[in-house]
């Protein structure tokens, strides 16, 4: 069993309850245990990690993760986030540049894809914490409806549906994906 100190948390806190096998995230120096989520949640997040890699790596634009990465976002009390997916541009952090704890840098994209555990609120204030954050694009992704709702700060949200074509070129140049790629497997 893990003990976990009274009081507010840092990263580097979360990084030692992580190598005693707590997974979750710090929200302000709380900590949020993760739970398992399930196969179709990892399925569509690695389809869709797999496609923008498949696309970005080739032509050196930048760093595509997922769950596990840690971001983080701000300290004092810190704020330390694991998006589904992630897209950090090339200039922003150079490919070149090795980085052994969490990312101190905003994504440029991020995805969380939609869970059986996860709660509409909840889910809602995660992307728009995202977007609070300075990221530019962020993917809600709806497997059980096979949709995606695109959001960018300053603009209404747009959902596509199993047919359309997701269009990312604002935040990783060129990147399209029809949605099917994402949901079919």
């Amino acid at each position: 069993m893990t003990t976990i100190k009274q009081g507010l948390l840092t990263a580097d806190d979360l990084l030692r309850l992580y190598s005693q096998g707590v997974k979750g995230e710090l929200i302000r120096g709380v900590l949020q245990e993760k739970v398992s989520t399930g196969g179709k949640h990892g399925d569509t997040a690695f389809a869709l990690g797999a496609e923008i890699r498949a696309y970005a790596r080739p032509r050196r634009l930048g760093r595509v993760g997922g769950t596990d990465t840690g971001i983080l976002l701000e300290q004092n009390p810190d704020t330390v986030r694991e998006p589904d997916i992630y897209y950090i541009s090339a200039e922003k952090l150079p490919l070149d540049i090795q980085v052994p704890g969490y990312y101190e840098v905003v994504p440029d994209l991020v995805a969380e894809v939609f869970s059986p555990t996860d709660k509409p609120p909840e889910f809602n204030a995660k992307i728009q914490m995202w977007l609070n954050f300075g990221v530019r694009q962020v993917l809600a992704i709806y497997p059980q409806t096979r949709a995606i709702t695109t959001h960018h700060p300053n603009r209404p949200p747009v959902t596509l549906t199993y047919n359309d074509t997701l269009d990312c070129n604002d935040v990783i140049p060129g990147f399209q994906c029809p949605v099917r790629e994402i949901f079919d497997l």
